[in-house]
C-alpha cells in the first residue's frame, strides 16, 4: 500500500508552493542572487514561521523537568477486591492503558540522566472510572515531612541564586538542618542513587494511601513497583563516563529496548496495614522519611506493569504530561500524610501554570472514561464543546445530571479511626528525635550485610560530594552522621582526610 503524501499548508490550512522561501523587496539592480533586500511584512509564511519560533517553548517543569516516557499496560495479577473497590484493580487479567514518565529531579531539561539523584516515577492509569496517578519515587523515603520545606529541599539540591553554578555547601547546609532526611541522604549516596538504566529501578508511593471498599471499610497501603530486570547500578566513575559520551543514556537505553521487542516490566506489591495496628505501631505511619520494615508488614503481590510502545512525539506525549497525587479513582483515597496533601495542590497548580487550565483535555492527559464537567468551563485552549449551553451552575432545574460518585472514599466505618472531633489551628514544625536515626542505622548495617564494597561505596560517594563543600559544612554533616554510626562519621572523616 502507497502511503500518502501530505500536502504543505500554514497553520490555518493554505497551500504554500515552498516552505523555504520568503518574499522580498529589492531594487531593479540587485541581482536576484544577492542577500540585498528587505523582508515583508506582507509574507504570512515568514511571519508565521519565526513567530511560532519564538513561542516552541512552554514554562519547563521546576523539578523533574528532564524525562523519558513511554506507554504501556497494566495487569491485574491478584485479586484484591476485598481491600478496595476499585475497578482497575478488581478482576485478574484486568488491564489497563498506562503512560509512565521517569525523571531526574534536580537537572533541567537536557541534563545528563545518569547523574546521582532522585529518580521521580509519574505514572497515569487510564481506567473506566477516570485516571489514577501514581507519582512515586525510586527510593522508598523523602527528605523532608513538613510541607513547607519542599520549595527549599529542591532549591538546595539546584543551582545557587549568586553564580548559578552547582552548589555542595548549600546541598549539605540544608541537610546538615534538616536531620530528617538523614535515611533518604543516604539511599541517595549508596549505588542506588545511580540506576544504570530506568528498566533497573524500582520504584516507591512513599507516601501512605488508603484502599477503601463501598462500605467504607479501608486499609492503610504502600506501592512497590520491583523492577523485573533486577535491580543494576552504576558506580560514580561509570556514570561520569558514560554522561560524558551520551547524556541521554538512559532515554537512548529504554526507546531501543522497547523498539527491539525487549519490554520492560515491574510487579506491584502493596503493603497492608489495618487502622488499629497504625495507632499502635512504633513509628507515626504517615512519617514520609520511614519505611513500613517488610518483616512488620510483608509486600503482597497486585499486579505487573509493561512498557511496550514508544511516544510518537516526546513534546506532545512526555512534555505536555501532567500528572498530580490528587487523581485518584473510587476506592483509593489519600491520608492524613502532609506531604501528600501538599501535593495533591502543588502538582496540579504546576500544570495550570505549565500547560493552562485546560491541561485535562490534552490527549495525552484524556481520561478513557467519559467526561462530564460542565462546572469548569472556558479557559485558554479549550478543546471540547465546552458543555454547550448545559447549566454552569449547580442544583439546576434544567437539565437532570446523574450524580453517583464514590460512597466508600468519603465514608469511614472503621470504628472512628481518622474521625476528626474538635481540634484547633495550630502552627506545626516536626522535631528531629533520636528515631529519626534508627533506619538510617539499619540502613548502613543492611549495606554491610549486602556486600563487602556497599558501604564503603557509601563512604567514597558521600566523600566525593560533601568534599567540594566548605570546613564548616563537612564538618556539621559529620556530625549528623555520627548520630547514625560512630563508624560511618569515621570513615568519611578520614576520607575527607580531617
Amino acid at each position: 500500500m502507497t502511503e500518502q503524501v501530505p500536502t504543505y499548508t500554514l497553520a490555518e490550512g493554505c497551500p504554500v508552493a515552498s516552505a523555504s522561501t520568503a518574499q522580498t523587496f529589492r531594487s531593479d539592480n540587485t541581482p536576484s542572487t544577492s542577500v540585498k533586500a528587505l523582508a515583508l511584512l506582507q509574507d504570512t509564511q515568514l511571519i508565521e514561521t519565526l513567530a511560532h519560533f519564538s513561542r516552541e517553548r512552554i514554562p519547563e517543569r521546576v523539578v523533574h523537568a528532564s524525562a523519558v516516557g513511554a506507554w504501556g499496560e497494566f495487569e491485574v495479577t491478584k485479586d484484591i477486591s476485598s481491600l478496595t473497590s476499585a475497578k482497575f484493580l478488581n478482576g485478574i487479567g484486568k488491564k489497563s492503558k498506562v503512560l509512565l514518565r521517569v525523571s531526574t529531579v534536580g537537572p533541567e531539561r537536557g541534563g545528563a540522566d545518569t547523574q546521582r539523584d532522585v529518580r521521580g516515577w509519574a505514572m497515569k492509569i487510564f481506567t473506566e472510572e477516570g485516571n489514577q496517578d501514581f507519582v512515586f519515587n525510586d527510593i522508598p523515603v523523602f527528605f523532608i515531612r513538613d510541607p513547607i520545606k519542599f520549595p527549599s529541599v529542591n532549591r538546595s539540591h539546584k543551582r545557587n541564586p549568586a553564580n548559578n553554578c552547582s552548589d555542595p555547601s548549600m546541598f549539605w547546609d540544608f541537610h546538615n538542618n534538616n536531620q530528617e532526611g538523614t535515611h533518604a541522604i543516604m539511599i541517595l549516596f549508596s549505588n542506588r542513587g545511580q540506576p544504570a538504566s530506568i528498566r533497573n529501578l524500582n520504584s516507591y508511593s512513599g507516601h501512605t494511601y488508603k484502599l477503601v471498599n463501598d462500605d467504607g471499610s479501608f486499609s492503610y497501603v504502600k506501592f512497590h513497583f520491583k523492577s523485573n530486570q533486577g535491580i543494576k547500578n552504576f558506580t560514580q566513575a561509570e556514570a561520569e563516563k558514560v554522561a560524558g559520551e551520551n547524556p541521554d543514556f538512559q532515554m537512548q537505553d529504554l526507546y531501543d529496548s522497547i523498539k527491539k521487542g525487549d519490554y520492560p516490566s515491574w510487579t506491584l506489591y502493596i503493603q497492608a496495614m489495618k487502622p488499629e495496628e497504625a495507632e499502635k505501631y512504633r513509628w507515626d505511619i504517615f512519617d514520609m522519611t520511614k519505611v513500613w520494615p517488610h518483616k512488620d508488614f510483608p509486600l503482597q503481590e497486585i499486579g505487573k506493569l509493561t512498557l511496550n510502545r514508544n511516544v510518537q512525539n516526546y513534546f506532545a506525549e512526555i512534555e505536555q504530561a501532567a500528572f498530580s497525587p490528587s487523581t485518584m479513582v473510587p476506592g483509593i483515597a489519600p491520608s492524613a500524610d502532609l506531604i501528600l496533601q501538599a501535593r495533591m495542590f502543588a502538582y496540579p497548580d504546576a500544570a495550570r501554570y505549565r500547560l493552562g487550565v485546560n491541561y485535562q483535555q490534552l490527549p495525552c492527559n484524556a481520561p478513557v472514561s467519559p467526561v462530564y464537567s460542565p462546572y469548569q468551563r472556558d479557559g485558554a485552549f479549550r478543546y471540547n464543546t465546552n458543555y454547550g449551553g448545559d447549566p454552569n451552575y449547580v442544583n439546576a432545574s434544567l437539565k437532570a445530571v446523574n450524580f453517583q460518585g464514590s460512597v466508600g472514599a468519603n465514608k469511614v466505618s472503621n470504628g472512628g479511626h481518622e474521625e476528626w472531633i474538635g481540634g484547633k489551628v495550630a502552627g506545626y514544625n516536626s522535631e528531629v528525635t533520636a528515631e529519626d536515626f534508627v533506619q538510617p542505622r539499619m540502613f548502613w548495617q543492611m549495606l554491610g550485610r549486602s556486600g563487602p564494597n556497599e558501604q564503603r561505596d557509601l563512604v567514597n560517594n558521600i566523600c566525593s560530594h560533601l568534599g567540594k563543600a566548605i570546613l564548616k559544612v563537612q564538618y556539621d554533616a559529620i556530625a549528623v552522621f555520627a548520630k547514625v554510626d560512630a563508624g560511618l562519621a569515621l570513615q568519611i572523616k578520614k576520607g575527607l582526610k580531617l
